[in-house]
């Protein structure tokens, strides 16, 4: 099968970061402005668009030629770029940078040409991002340029020259990575999840605008009143400015702030002793640092004409584990929502009564950002069903583990906080419930569970926020004990993995694992084997001493710290938490395939929740939504999966 590789240079007066793919292509303003190409390996052709020339008709015919596959990086951009004006599908064609992913490798295309060692006449060219800001975006009227808004090929023929060499670079980039990349194949299973993935975006989801609109007219009258009260209260011209306010603190309450952050600002104003103006003023800057608004600002810049949001979700963008990544609202950290009137606040918001918002919910700013779930919305004459695997992570872990007391848990009752309680502190579970004085170890065993699963210590319980509980630090490390103590066959799996990972590392020869899992060498790699049947990669692996003086597996890859591609180090904990979430992840995989495959409108997905659009009369179920999502495929054969959900009329945190 022939491929055809492809890249294009576009111009459009829309900010694509902000605003995202689809809005930026629906632009009337839009239109390709380079297109180069190449059948497999032979010389990159390029068609000047710009300048009037035509793209050839074979290469027309070929992008909806189901026996040509067509490759670009980040394909989502030239599929949908060239689908303004060319048919094409989807399933023909293939993304280097989400195989790139696949892979345990950086995404961008300048870093992916470095991580894979290309020579520099292979990677992308630095000059590329000047010439994308003087050709592909509006520019700003000046003398010089004759007052003009667009600069266009003729402006700068040089330049032009250049951007086309660009063009075909990132071509040839392109080529040399999918050449490398066919080693390591993309599974079929993914592509097809990949295709789903791109029709769930172009789907997308509505937004009340009525909502949006009225959250950020109401944010601005709230901050411009804070702000106000803010400069009266310290005679500051901006008294938001950090340096401004430890400066006016330090001469009016003789007090030394090292930082204005969210952990001091609650120090301070805990302080009994405090001084009450200091504590007033620290007050007003925490309700103007919230960024509830900030999420209704990304959604307005987003929306497109007919009013939903598209593209909120990168698949595998949360490296190799292979879950998806939030894009533009960033759905997968949105705020809880906690108050019992949403249908109230969110009619007083649109409305813009904010006086009744103050009197009824007293925090303005804390209510909109409740409100935020709910901007999303069914089409008229829809409602949302929303469903959510429960305890995914806890099932799947003991699933692997093969801890058979937690199996029988997931299998019955579900309480897993209580019964992980009464496993730690030898209590009979049905003393665990309220009015009990029992029922204070449920918080014990709930913190444990949350913090413990993946090798965690005291430090992951004070993470999780142990010590906000009520416990102490010196209660900690008994804690972890008592988990340990009742949850051994976990404790062996961490042990195991890592072993039998530095065994496969040290030995080259394969290591398998009862639960499904193995793991194997690859040229560059190491790889963990999913009972799915899925590969996680680990790149240029190799076994030196840790920070702690132990022998550890180190590769290289992107640091979730820094965000840098650099050696990482790892252990047993952190490899069976890839694990785990990457087996959660294809459980949810399945479930969107099944759930598709029986008619439901996906609309977007959340963590481990689905969130999908059925006509009010269709007869469409939550109970069978839940049922399809808990089918499970033939390789999870005995995991106890469950999950529960709700039905709306727009979008919130049951």
């Amino acid at each position: 099968m022939k491929t055809l590789h492809i890249d294009l240079e576009t111009y459009s007066d829309i900010d694509i970061t902000k605003a995202g793919l689809y809005r930026y292509v629906q632009s009337p303003a839009f239109e390709i402005l380079l297109l180069a190409y190449s059948y497999d390996y032979e010389p990159v052709r390029i068609v000047d668009l710009a300048a009037g020339e035509q793209v050839p008709f074979q290469v027309m015919q070929d992008l909806n030629n189901p026996n040509v596959t067509k490759t670009a990086h980040n394909a989502a951009f030239e599929i949908n770029c060239l689908k303004k004006y060319f048919p094409t599908e989807v399933c023909q064609w293939h993304c280097t940078m989400v195989h790139a992913y696949y892979c345990g490798l950086p995404g961008q295309l300048a870093q992916l040409g470095k991580a894979l060692g290309l020579p520099e006449s292979r990677q992308k060219m630095a000059v590329g991002k000047q010439l994308i800001r003087y050709f592909c975006m509006p520019c700003m009227p000046t003398k010089s340029n004759y007052g003009r808004t667009r600069n266009l090929w003729h402006h700068d023929r040089q330049k032009w020259n250049l951007f086309k060499s660009y063009c075909i670079r990132d071509v040839e980039t392109e080529r040399e990575i999918h050449k490398i990349l066919k080693k390591y194949p993309f599974p079929e299973v993914e592509h097809y999840n990949w295709v789903l993935d791109q029709l769930i975006s172009t789907n997308g989801v509505a937004v009340d605008r009525g909502l949006t609109a009225g959250a950020l007219k109401m944010s601005a009258e709230v901050q411009e009143g804070l702000s106000d009260r803010a400069r009266k209260l310290t005679g500051l011209d901006y008294a938001n400015s950090v340096e401004q306010l430890k400066q006016w603190i330090r001469h009016n309450a003789g007090g030394e702030l090292e930082t204005l952050n969210k952990q001091t600002v609650a120090e301070v104003l805990a302080d009994k002793s405090g001084d009450e103006l200091v504590k007033e003023v620290l007050k007003i800057r925490k309700e103007l640092g919230k960024t509830s608004v900030k999420k209704y600002e990304a959604m307005e810049a987003c929306v497109c004409a007919d009013g939903r949001i598209r593209g909120l979700l990168q698949f595998y963008g949360a490296n190799r584990t292979g879950r998806w990544a939030g894009r533009l609202v960033q759905v997968q950290n949105l705020p809880r929502n906690y108050l019992g009137t949403l249908d109230t606040a969110r009619e007083l918001v649109k409305k813009g009564q904010t006086d009744a918002v103050k009197a009824i919910y007293g925090n303005v700013p804390d209510t909109l950002s409740q409100l935020i779930r709910t901007a999303f919305v069914p089409r008229q004459g829809n409602k949302f069903l929303v469903a959510d695997f429960s305890a995914i992570e806890a099932r799947v872990l003991s699933w692997l583990a093969g801890e058979q007391w937690r199996l029988d848990v997931f299998r019955t009752h579900g309480k897993i906080y209580e019964a992980s309680a009464s496993a730690m502190f030898g209590v009979d579970i049905g003393l665990i419930k309220k009015g009990n004085p029992e029922y204070a170890l449920r918080g014990k065993g709930k913190i444990a569970e949350l913090a413990l699963g993946y090798q965690g210590g005291a430090g992951s319980l004070i993470s999780m926020g142990a010590l906000n509980m009520g416990l102490s630090e010196e209660e900690l490390p008994d804690i972890v004990r008592r988990w340990r103590g009742s949850n051994r066959r976990i404790v062996s799996f961490w042990y195991a993995v890592e072993q039998h990972a530095i065994d496969t590392l040290r030995h080259g020869t394969a290591g398998y694992m009862p639960c499904g899992i193995a793991f194997g060498r690859e040229p560059d790699y190491l790889t963990a084997v999913l009972p799915s049947g899925r590969k996680l990669y680990y790149y240029k692996p190799e076994i030196r001493r840790n920070a702690l003086g132990r022998e550890a597996i180190h590769f290289r890859g992107v640091n979730q710290k820094t965000k840098k591609w650099e050696m990482i180090s790892t252990y047993g904990g952190k490899l069976t938490e890839n694990i785990v979430q990457a087996v959660a992840r294809d459980l949810l995989a399945n479930s969107l395939m099944n759930l598709y495959r029986e008619g439901f409108e996906i609309d977007f997905h959340i963590h481990d929740e689905i969130i999908m659009e059925v006509p009010e009369n269709s007869g469409r179920t939550l109970e069978e939504a839940v049922g399809i999502m808990c089918r499970l495929p033939g390789w999870a054969e005995g995991l106890p999966l469950s999950a529960d959900g709700f039905e709306s009329h727009y979008y919130k945190k049951d």
